[in-house]
């Protein structure tokens, strides 16, 4: 398949109340409204392909874009590559679920996100903190430094209401995931949710609201899903 017929495909998948969901998220034109679960049948038929990723990525397009992630080899990707996407990744969307799910899958995830943490950006950041999410919810504990997670929980814990408004839900997400999925230090993550406290992020809304790691791993504990792993990070 190629990219024009790619194209083709999704939009035939298009729904004007997706496409109204996606843009109240943040997503702009152009895109075709297209649910995730209805591209498995192009993605059995393309599997991986990262010179096709590429087109559909430069595309612009929103559905596209994620279709690319899905079908991109992380492995085959430089730093370049994934800092070339990130600049494109214009809301947390692409940010945290198509960039940093796709860096998730390649050997240097760990070097890229940690220096997307420190650039100082929003979505950048956001999508580092993101990246460790959904590492630490699928390879094993022990391809982790626990004093680097240390560190970074400790971090966290100073930064995090100071943050902009896209890196607290990372950042918040980390605490949650850290305590849940990386046992080496759940009691610790567990400590620094609670120190940390609700946080206050803004909305498009006039009103702001409150996260709160620690209800969230609370729930994650009384279900019995402390040590959860899943088998694949991307669909």
């Amino acid at each position: 398949m190629n990219l024009e017929t790619v194209m083709q495909e999704l939009e035939a998948l298009s729904k004007e109340r997706t496409k109204k969901i996606y843009m109240s998220n943040g997503a702009h034109e152009p895109l075709f409204g297209v649910a995730t679960g209805q591209m498995k049948p192009i993605v059995k038929k393309i599997k991986i392909n990262q010179e096709l990723a590429e087109q559909l990525y430069a595309t612009g397009n929103y559905d596209a874009m994620y279709f690319a992630g899905i079908i991109a080899d992380p492995k085959a990707m430089t730093k370049a590559d994934f800092d070339r996407w990130m600049d494109s990744a214009y809301f947390y969307m692409l940010s945290d679920y198509v960039v940093a799910v796709t860096l998730a899958e390649a050997d240097i995830a760990q070097e890229v996100a940690d220096d997307w943490i420190s650039s100082g950006e929003e979505l950048k950041m956001s999508a580092g903190w993101s990246c460790y999410c959904w590492l630490l919810g699928n390879r094993k504990d022990h391809e982790f430094s626990e004093s680097k997670m240390a560190n970074m929980l400790e971090t966290v814990k100073n930064t995090i209401h100071d943050a902009p408004e896209r890196t607290k839900y990372s950042m918040n997400n980390f605490l949650y995931t850290v305590a849940t999925s990386y046992t080496p230090l759940h009691d610790l993550a567990v400590d620094t949710a609670k120190v940390v406290g609700p946080v206050e992020v803004q909305t498009d809304k006039a009103k702001s609201k409150f996260i709160n790691a620690s209800d969230n791993i609370q729930k994650a504990v009384d279900k019995g899903q402390v040590g959860f792993k899943r088998k694949h990070v991307r669909c």
